[in-house]
């Protein structure tokens, strides 16, 4: 039954995404638009760039989207370009080199904040944050949204929880799904291991992959170094990295003694998750409900129950690593341009049925209470257990690039037979000297 209803949410998905195969999408045309009188303001062209964000990086998708904001807004056209995580960081900088920067942009606040926000190139959105709709946004949500100064340089749409993901078929078949807890998807360290020591006496040479090969889906390794004895990554007011901690280098010491559990430089999350769903593997680090959603209807070879899960903890409090998706102003210096960027994202926030097919497009959750958006829905009602587990928002600390660098050349170093304390100090020492910089 989830299977199919993935596959039911999949294939809508598919659908609308299926008027145009391109990367960039314009508006529709506004020939059947009534006549502007001289009254009416004129016309601003906006562009709007957006990570994948679940159904955003579908064209189709997109052009509903905007078709509805071009009907109350004729005089705002705007013009989309569809990135990816494998080549939207480079266009990026491209961009901000050739001062080519599009007006508005979709992605996290590790971007937005700690980036671009860092380096001055965003619009602060504290107007935006002061309209009353902005109060219902949960405080967690407000918190990664603003700097150290109080600026805000995202305003959000949608949030989610990463999670792991295991093939249930073959965890029982193993003797391993006794070490699962499946009302509330969770496991203890212990369970973990003895799980892992199941499925390599089952046969399975490849039970899971610490993909290190770029930074790809690194959340998904973070949370389990992390969770697997209560370690942390930064501090609670996110201005240092605290990796450096018995806690976590007794974790990555499990995790590289593990029989069944490879160090795999060749892989970063989308090859994983690829590896999992060909059951090449039997687990998955890097995991979430639309990745789940795209692989029911993309992969032929998903002929198994797959189970979401969140990691193994040694003492029960799990800490999950959210996604927070809103959007970011670029300061082109024309007020014009500004404000009707800032009007495109009061459309597609403040109204809720706007807003409710917004955050539906893009298959996460609201960011503030939408009761019932997913009331008939299995699959997301199955994935929402998730949202108890969100941890601390860390991704907005300052030198947050430089970390994610630092943080899979040491998954290398210790996958190559590296000093673990020592891999993880110089992982620290150089994380730390980019967030004083």
């Amino acid at each position: 039954m989830k299977k199919l209803l993935a596959l039911t949410l999949a294939l809508a998905l598919s659908l609308t995404a299926s008027a145009c195969g391109g990367s960039s999408e314009s508006a529709p045309s506004a020939e059947n638009d009534t006549a502007q009188s001289s009254a009416e303001p004129e016309e601003v062209e906006l562009t709007l760039w957006t990570y994948p964000v679940g159904g955003w990086g579908n064209s189709g998708t997109l052009s509903s989207l905007l078709a509805s904001f071009h009907r109350e807004y004729p005089n705002i056209r705007i013009s989309v370009k569809a990135l990816t995580y494998e080549t939207g960081d480079s266009e990026m900088e491209e961009a901000i080199q050739n001062g080519t920067l599009p007006d508005l942009v979709l992605e996290g606040p590790e971007r937005l904040v700690a980036n671009w926000g860092a380096r001055d190139l965003m619009v602060d959105l504290r107007d935006l944050w002061e309209s009353p709709g902005a109060e219902e946004i949960y405080p967690t949500v407000r918190e990664a949204c603003q700097n150290s100064a109080g600026k805000y340089y995202v305003y959000p749409l949608c949030m989610t929880t990463h999670c792991m993901a295991v093939n249930r078929d073959l965890f029982e078949a193993a003797g391993a799904w006794q070490y699962i807890d499946e009302e509330t998807h969770t496991w203890s360290t212990d369970d973990f291991i003895n799980a892992v020591a199941a499925l390599r006496a089952y046969g399975v040479e490849n039970v899971a992959a610490v993909y290190c090969g770029g930074q790809g889906g690194d959340q998904g390794t973070r949370a389990l170094v992390t969770n697997l004895y209560s370690g942390t990554f930064t501090d609670p007011e996110h201005t240092r990295y605290t990796l450096n901690s018995p806690e976590n280098i007794q974790a990555l010491t499990l995790l590289s003694e593990t029989d069944g559990i490879v160090f795999d430089p060749t892989l970063v999350g989308a090859d994983e998750l690829t590896k999992f769903c060909n059951k090449e593997l039997a687990m998955a680090f890097c995991w979430n409900v639309f990745t789940e959603i795209n692989q029911t209807i993309s992969n032929p070879n998903l002929d198994f129950d797959i189970f979401p899960m969140a990691f193994p903890t040694n003492d029960g409090q799990v800490n999950l690593q959210g996604g927070i998706w809103g959007f970011g102003i670029f300061d082109n210096k024309d007020e014009a341009r500004i404000e009707a960027a800032k009007t495109f994202i009061r459309f597609m926030t403040e109204n809720e049925s706007d807003y409710t097919r917004a955050v539906l497009a893009s298959t996460f959750w609201p960011v503030r209470d939408v009761p019932q958006m997913y009331e008939n829905d299995q699959l997301m009602q199955e994935y929402s257990i998730f949202q108890q587990y969100l941890g601390d928002y860390y991704q907005v600390t300052p030198g947050w690039a430089d970390a994610r660098t630092a943080w899979w050349n040491m998954l290398q170093q210790i996958g190559a037979g590296g000093d673990i304390p020592q891999a993880v100090g110089e992982f620290e020492e150089k994380a730390n000297a980019a967030a004083q910089n």
